[in-house]
């Protein structure tokens, strides 16, 4: 299951180079003007689980395989994008590709760097974005509501459309779609104010441990919870060292983690993912699924004919393979359970399929 974050953002604002950082590649242009990035650029960056390596070792693991999650480098978008500004429409196109939007955010002062405003304002600058995503959502609804496209959109699909358009046009909280209408119905919807959303607050080295007035500004209107304090600069410089020089760096500037773990994690979280395990003397791997995936979808993720063909599941938890050592002494101590079709997997569950091919 592939899962993509698009990283938008105003122009200069250091989208490039935290992909370059995401993705420990110079594969995105960084440069000092606006739109040097056109095309957008796909990074498949593995998501960090210590939980991978224990597992491993017990059941003596010839290869560790990561799950992943793709990141985008998207453009820098301007005011006017909706309307063809910049290099909007082809941008905001896509923008509708990715599951979850990543705001780069410029919370720095600098005179080298060009700012396409004249002052340094977090605030704003989101909501310019937001304010061209519901602007595109707009024209994308009204087109789709005009009499001759109706007969095209079903009955849900009009509801939310109906719904979204009374929202955007009367400045309600779009987001209270969610409480009435299932995720995969919101996502037909292709609506891009709808999309989960994480806010990244490009600071500078200074300001990396404990941020600065832009992003304590930014954090009390937004809060902490879909928000990271990153310097992407500094996410670059991190990823060139070998581990004992990492270690003593982040030390130095009081970094308990990597930004960019941080990142991948909530990133992972706010699409509301879970990961399942398999493990034996080939491999251990990681698997992505959605929160509340039942046993043959999960299945269904190492291979169609498992979920076509499946009978049941081996399963242990993380903690019960962990204490157990593997899976004979886990199914010897009563710590393996058989589950059926109904099952919904749980987050670190170690689990062989039984199938019919």
């Amino acid at each position: 299951m592939s899962f993509k974050c698009g990283i938008v953002g105003l122009p200069n604002v250091g989208k490039s180079t935290l992909f370059n950082a995401l993705t420990n590649s110079s594969k995105a242009q960084a440069a000092n003007f606006p739109f040097c990035t056109i095309d957008p650029n796909v990074g498949v960056v593995p998501v960090p689980d210590k939980r991978l390596k224990n597992l491993a070792q017990i059941s003596k693991s010839k290869k560790i395989i990561n799950t992943t999650i793709s990141f985008v480098d998207i453009a820098g978008l301007v005011k006017g994008a909706s309307k063809g500004e910049g290099l909007g429409n082809k941008f905001l196109s896509h923008i509708r590709e990715v599951d979850a939007i990543i705001h780069m955010i410029r919370c720095f002062d600098s005179e080298d760097i060009q700012n396409v405003n004249s002052t340094i304002d977090p605030i704003r600058d989101l909501e310019i974005i937001e304010t061209e995503m519901m602007l595109a959502d707009l024209e994308s609804i009204q087109k789709r509501l005009e009499k001759n496209n109706k007969r095209n959109v079903d009955e849900d699909q009009l509801k939310i459309l109906k719904i979204a358009l009374d929202c955007i046009n009367n400045n309600k909280d779009i987001s209270t779609l969610k409480n009435d209408f299932s995720k995969k119905l919101l996502n037909q919807s292709g609506l891009l104010s709808l999309k989960p959303k994480i806010f990244v607050c490009n600071v500078d080295e200074q300001s990396v441990a404990s941020g600065n007035n832009y992003t304590k500004k930014f954090i009390d209107k937004f809060g902490y919870e879909k928000t990271l304090i990153v310097s992407a600069d500094i996410e670059n410089q991190i990823n060139e060292l070998d581990l004992i020089e990492k270690k003593n760096y982040m030390e130095m500037i009081g970094l308990k983690e990597t930004g960019l773990n941080l990142l991948i994690q909530k990133g992972y979280n706010i699409l509301e993912l879970d990961t399942f395990f398999t493990s034996g003397p080939e491999e251990t791997r990681a698997w992505t699924i959605q929160k509340k995936c039942t046993a043959p979808k999960a299945a269904g993720e190492i291979h169609t004919d498992f979920e076509k063909g499946f009978i049941r599941a081996e399963t242990i938890s993380y903690v019960d393979f962990i204490s157990n050592d593997g899976w004979i002494s886990s199914k010897t101590n009563g710590k393996m359970r058989l589950e059926g079709k109904d099952y919904i997997v749980k987050d670190g569950d170690v689990l062989n399929f039984r199938f019919n091919t």
